[in-house]
């Protein structure tokens, strides 16, 4: 491909029969991508098709075994991220690179190889460059101090200043409110008009109609081909991804003779740093419900999972189950209660698996004080894993096999699976379809709906609002820690719980809309 055609076509970036494979593994195979200046390209497929490899290779993470790259072109060979930069391609990591204790102004020119500015000249470019995009940012306000929507337009304002005019963006809405993603689609429209070429991976089908211009899909680390947005929906995108038809419908069956299972009252929790992490929460939770907690990242959810487990001391209040109030009693004892937390934090592996275990041996960490005798009895184990390979068609080589070799989908399946095993009176999940595909996150929704079905009370800490108002019979918002509200999914609207998600309270609401 020449210059002259590149320039007729407006083409940014093209792949050419891309292969890159890690051991026996295939994680790009002959792949072909196109994106031009000008468009939003949305780029779609299942957890291991290949994605993330194929835009790591784009921004000289990864080096291609074979195929070829060309910028504007001309063919190049990307070797490091500076090499990726010179040719003006920016990569926006799903978990930032900044340094919290900088400013965005310092964090903006880190790393850049040309001769810095003075501090007022820098500060009129970093400022010019926000308003030319409509991104709204201090250059003097530290990191530790910023929302994530702050700290994620300090990361596009640091590949626009080293003059990227090809950005890729991954899972950028993940842990954003609906008025955050809406300020997101307006500055990613803003470069599109400028001429820059975009391109954004997402699992969530509904921005992708609403943002891109052309869609991309790859299955099982191929190319399936592209198509144009305005010509597509989501049911013909997801049946492109998985190879087959999936029903996008989330139930939410109906359980009658509910009782009241647990009670929060006042509960204060001290983060580990000794700040503020709940104060003085106060909910319930019944028998065949799932209640879902909605809440900006870092807004209490994590304390409130652990304390009420066990895991997290707290200064004051009561969880009262079965007429006894458990704080303060092990995670152990808690656990035989009933109460089980399957909690997926961004290290899947860092939260009760053992990545160079097997699965039997990973169940064995929760069976072992089963045993009647001073030796382990490795069979039970042995046989929980072989029931859930078969039920939750968990793919895995055998039963030993390490965990941490595993997709992100089936860790999530090991995880809750071994949790739903002990017939739990309390499911704890967090995060439970974090980062996994649309076919893996409908499987863990029929899980916990059987779980709801078979009258187990279900705590499901969420980050997608639509799932949360799809699936939830009530949701409890959290913001800095305080609860702002608890609200029937069905009588409000996304936006709604976007505003109690920023502080506005359930008053508040009541009194815009009147």
């Amino acid at each position: 491909m020449g210059s002259a055609e590149n320039a007729a076509t407006g083409v940014a970036i093209q792949c050419q029969g891309i292969t890159k494979s890690f051991g026996k593994v295939m994680a790009n195979d002959q792949i072909d991508l196109k994106v031009h200046f000008g468009e939003i390209l949305a780029l779609l497929g299942e957890n291991g098709s290949g994605k993330t490899t194929l835009m790591n290779m784009l921004s000289g993470i990864y080096h291609p075994d074979t195929g070829k790259i060309f910028v504007e072109g001309k063919q190049v060979h990307i070797h490091s991220p500076f090499d990726s930069i010179e040719l003006g391609i920016g990569m926006i990591h799903q978990h930032f690179k900044l340094v919290d204790v900088m400013s965005a102004m310092d964090n903006i020119v880190l790393g850049v190889r040309e001769k810095r500015l003075k501090p007022k000249q820098l500060k009129e470019k970093i400022l010019g460059i926000s308003k030319k995009f409509q991104l709204e940012v201090d250059p003097e306000k530290k990191v530790y101090n910023m929302s994530v929507s702050e700290k994620q337009t300090v990361e596009i304002l640091k590949i626009l200043y080293r003059g990227a005019r090809i950005l890729i963006l991954d899972e950028p809405t993940a842990v954003l409110t609906p008025q955050e993603t809406e300020k997101l689609f307006v500055i990613l429209r803003k470069m599109k008009e400028d001429g820059c070429a975009v391109i954004i991976i997402t699992h969530k089908l509904n921005e992708v109609m609403e943002i891109s211009d052309r869609v991309a899909i790859l299955r099982k680390g191929k190319s399936i081909g592209s198509v144009t947005t305005a010509d597509t929906n989501e049911l013909q995108l997801t049946e492109l991804m998985v190879g087959r038809a999936v029903n996008l419908h989330i139930k939410r069956p109906e359980t009658k003779n509910k009782k009241k299972v647990l009670t929060v009252n006042s509960l204060n929790v001290c983060k580990s740093d000794g700040t503020k992490g709940l104060s003085n929460v106060s909910f319930e939770m019944y028998s065949g419900e799932i209640l879902g907690i909605a809440g900006i990242a870092g807004s209490g959810q994590k304390e409130m999972c652990e304390a009420l487990t066990g895991l997290m001391r707290s200064q004051s209040g009561t969880v009262i189950f079965k007429d006894e109030d458990i704080l303060g009693k092990t995670p152990y004892d808690i656990q035989k209660l009933g109460i089980r937390l399957a909690f997926v934090p961004e290290d899947r592996l860092g939260m009760g698996l053992v990545g160079s275990m097997g699965m039997a041996e990973n169940m064995l960490l929760k069976t072992y004080r089963q045993g009647k005798h001073v030796f382990v009895d490795r069979k039970p184990a042995r046989e929980m894993a072989e029931r859930l390979i078969k039920k939750l068609e968990v793919q895995t080589p055998y039963v030993d096999f390490p965990v941490r070799r595993l997709s992100g989908g089936n860790l999530q399946k090991v995880l809750i699976g071994r949790e739903i095993e002990f017939n739990p009176v309390i499911l704890i999940t967090a995060y439970p379809v974090r980062g996994l595909d649309i076919n893996s996150s409908y499987t863990i929704y029929d899980l916990l709906n059987e779980q709801k079905k078979k009258g187990v009370s279900v705590l499901f800490v969420g980050e997608d609002l639509d799932v949360l108002m799809e699936l939830s019979d009530r949701i409890m918002v959290l913001c800095h820690g305080e609860v702002t509200g608890i609200v029937d999914p069905r009588k409000v609207t996304k936006e709604q719980i976007g505003l109690l998600m920023t502080g506005t309270s359930v008053e508040e609401l009541s009194d815009h809309a009147n």
